[in-house]
């Protein structure tokens, strides 16, 4: 296998994500990657310039494969409430397939200081991808689908902060398996409220540990 193929790329990548998710990156040594790998520290200098860049690599992936997702779901169309549904189910699909390296994205947001490479880069893509679910807020808002008494950026947190609270809770309790039920279900409390539960399905427990 060459060095300076994609094949060897990847799978320093992937070696490097199971090492960062599971033991963080200031506890991870290049020598504990490249014995994962099994590939030599040439290679891994090749394609990567430190640990560092290697870490960033897997931070801009994250973010990078959030917005695909974002994208390819809003594109479903149908209306804000299909398009917010078909984009949670897809995000907790590919979470539940892809649990490291969306540890590791959350991750920057919560680590302590040194516990991250300095200079990382990642604040413009999550700008990037908040934005673009603030447009489809906004052109929402414009096709009368949503109250204008809220800012579009309101609502934008509100169902932002819900979703991230699902996916984290995906993270940290391996017996919490959300699905496209529980999508249809958030994007029902965020549309219509939890003024009134006539009407409304039997209630579910994103958390309760499926047997």
């Amino acid at each position: 296998m060459a060095k300076d193929g994609p094949e060897t790329r990847r799978q320093i990548l992937r070696a490097a994500q199971k090492r960062f998710a599971n033991g963080g990156y200031a506890a991870t040594s290049v020598q504990d990657i490249v014995n994962d790998a099994k590939v030599s520290k040439p290679a891994l200098y090749y394609h990567f310039r430190d640990k560092a860049d290697l870490f960033q690599a897997l931070v801009h992936e994250a973010h990078d494969e959030r917005y695909r997702i974002l994208r390819e779901a809003a594109a479903a169309g149908g209306g804000i409430r299909n398009q917010l549904e078909q984009i949670l189910a897809a995000l907790f699909a590919y979470f539940r397939e892809h649990r490291e390296l969306m540890r590791i994205s959350f991750a920057t947001m919560f680590a302590a200081p040194g516990e991250l490479p300095e200079n990382l880069s990642y604040t413009d893509k999550c700008e990037r991808n908040f934005g673009f679910l603030l447009s489809l807020i906004q052109q929402a808002q414009k096709n009368g689908e949503l109250d204008r008494h809220f800012a579009s950026e309101e609502l934008a947190f509100g169902f932002y902060g819900m979703a991230n609270f699902y996916l984290v809770a995906h993270l940290v309790s391996p017996g919490c398996e959300p699905d496209q039920l529980t999508a249809r279900r958030v994007v029902e409390l965020f549309l219509t409220g939890a003024g009134s539960p006539a009407g409304l399905p039997h209630k579910i427990n994103p958390l309760k540990k499926k047997k």
